[in-house]
C-alpha cells in the first residue's frame, strides 16, 4: 500500500504530534517558572540568615525598594530595610515573636525604599528548619500594602468626616430641641413650677413639648404634649403645635377651645399622605383667693393623665378618661377636668415616655401607670422641684428609654405658719 493510501486510510500523523507537542511545551514552562515565579512574583520574597543578613533576595523587591542584588545580599539586614519606627517594632516585638513561635504573618510594616520613600508591605515570616531541626535560616514574604494603606487613609478620613458630621448633626438637633422648648417658665405668683426635657437620642429631635405662660390678668396657661415621631418632621408638628396653642389661649383661653382649635389646625395641615398627630394636655391656671391656691382646669386630647400629690401625703391621677388624639379627626372629643390645688399640693404632667421606659421590674419590662402612681404616693407631699429631683433619678434607673421623656411639675407652697414643724 502506498503512503498516499496510508495517510488516507489510516490516523493523520499530525494528530500523533499534537499531544506531545503540548506536553513537551508545558514542560519547558515548568521549567522555566520556577525560578521565574521567585523572581517576578506579585509580592516579595526575601530570605535572611538567623542574624538577619540578606541572603536572597527577588527582582519583585529590588524594584520596588529601587536596589540592585548587590547592595543587599551579604550586606544588609532585613531590619536595614525598615524604618526607624518598624526597626523598633522588629526588634521588641516581631523578631522575639519569630523566634518563640516559628512563624509570624499579616504584619504591617514599612520599608525604606533607596530613594528614601515609604512603601507599606504586609509581613509574613517562617523560620526553615534543617532535619535535625535546628533553625537554617528565615523565609519572609512582603505583601504591597499601598493600595491598602491608601484604602485605609480614606477610610479614616470618611469616618473623620463622619464623625464631624455627625456632631453637627447633634448641635443642630440640639439647638433645634431648644428652641421648641421656652428658655424660662413664666414667674407665676403664689406658685412654685419646674419641668425638665430627657432626651433619648441625640441623633434625632424628639416632639415632646411643654410651657407656662401668662394669659389675662390673673391667669396663666399650661401645656404638655408628645407629637407622634421623631425628627425634622415630628420637630415642625412640634413648633406648629407650640404656637398654635400659645396663640389659641390668647384669642379664647377656654381649654377646649383651645385643644379644638389645635385639631382644626393639625387635622387641616396634615391630613394627606403622612398624617401627623399628639396627645397634649392643656390648662388653665388661676388663683383661688377664697380658698387659697389655685384653681386649674385641665383639657386632654388623649394624653396621659396627670398625677396630683396632695399636702396630706396621698396621691392619684386626674381622670381626663375619652379624650381623643389631636389632629386625626375633624371633630374631635376632648376631656376635661377641674380641680383645685391647695397649698402643698403638686401636680405633675409628664409624656409616655415615662412609663413606658424599661425596667426589670414592670409590667411586660415596662415601669407602667401603676409604678408611677405608687412612686407619686411615696414621694407626697413634696415640692416642684424636688418633684423634678425625683424624676431625673427614676430616668437614670431605667435600663433604657426609647422616647423622649418630658415633665411639668406645678407646687402651692405653703404658707411659713403652715409648714410642718
Amino acid at each position: 500500500m502506498s503512503t498516499a493510501d496510508e495517510t488516507e486510510g489510516g490516523k493523520d500523523p499530525a494528530e500523533d504530534r499534537a499531544p506531545t507537542d503540548e506536553e513537551a511545551r508545558f514542560s519547558e514552562l515548568l521549567e522555566d517558572s520556577a525560578e521565574d515565579l521567585y523572581e517576578h512574583a506579585p509580592c516579595g520574597y526575601l530570605s535572611t540568615l538567623l542574624d538577619g543578613r540578606i541572603a536572597k533576595v527577588n527582582a519583585t523587591l529590588l524594584d520596588w525598594l529601587g536596589y540592585e542584588r548587590d547592595d543587599l545580599v551579604g550586606r544588609r539586614r532585613f531590619s536595614d530595610l525598615l524604618t526607624v519606627g518598624g526597626r523598633l517594632y522588629h526588634e521588641t516585638h516581631f523578631a522575639p515573636l519569630l523566634r518563640m513561635q516559628g512563624e509570624i504573618s499579616g504584619i504591617a510594616l514599612e520599608l525604606k525604599a533607596a530613594d528614601g520613600s515609604r512603601l507599606p508591605v504586609m509581613v509574613t515570616s517562617t523560620v526553615k528548619t534543617g532535619s535535625d531541626g535546628q533553625p537554617l535560616l528565615i523565609r519572609t514574604t512582603l505583601f504591597d500594602a499601598r493600595d491598602r494603606r491608601a484604602y485605609e487613609t480614606e477610610l479614616l478620613r470618611a469616618r473623620r468626616e463622619a464623625d464631624l458630621e455627625r456632631d453637627r448633626l447633634k448641635l443642630l438637633n440640639t439647638t433645634l430641641q431648644n428652641t421648641l422648648l421656652p428658655p424660662v417658665l413664666a414667674n407665676v405668683p403664689g406658685l412654685d413650677v419646674d419641668a425638665y426635657y430627657h432626651i433619648a437620642s441625640v441623633d434625632e429631635v424628639g416632639g415632646d413639648f411643654y410651657d407656662l405662660f401668662p394669659l389675662a390678668a390673673g391667669t396663666w396657661g399650661l401645656f404638655l404634649g408628645d407629637v407622634c415621631g421623631k425628627g425634622a418632621a415630628a420637630a415642625a408638628v412640634t413648633s406648629l403645635a407650640r404656637y398654635t396653642l400659645r396663640a389659641a389661649a390668647v384669642y379664647d383661653p377656654d381649654p377646649t377651645a383651645v385643644l379644638a382649635n389645635l385639631n382644626t389646625v393639625l387635622n387641616h395641615e396634615f391630613n394627606g399622605t403622612d398624617p401627623r398627630f399628639c396627645t397634649v394636655v392643656f390648662g388653665l391656671l388661676t388663683p383661688d383667693p377664697q380658698r387659697s391656691g389655685f384653681r386649674i382646669t385641665l383639657a386632654s386630647g388623649g394624653h396621659p393623665p396627670a398625677l396630683l400629690m396632695r399636702a396630706d401625703g396621698t396621691a392619684d391621677y386626674l381622670p381626663t378618661p375619652g379624650g381623643q388624639l389631636i389632629g386625626v379627626l375633624q371633630d374631635v372629643h376632648i376631656s376635661t377636668t377641674t380641680v383645685h390645688l391647695a397649698p402643698g399640693d403638686t401636680l405633675l404632667l409628664h409624656t409616655d415616655g415615662l412609663t413606658e421606659a424599661h425596667t426589670a421590674a414592670g409590667p411586660d419590662g415596662r415601669y407602667g401607670d401603676d409604678a408611677l402612681l405608687d412612686f407619686g404616693r411615696a414621694l407626697a407631699p413634696t415640692t416642684a422641684s424636688d418633684t423634678i429631683g425625683a424624676v431625673r433619678d427614676l430616668l437614670d434607673t431605667f435600663t433604657g428609654v426609647d422616647d423622649d421623656t418630658a415633665v411639668l411639675a406645678v407646687h402651692v407652697p405653703r404658707a411659713l405658719s403652715e409648714e410642718p414643724q
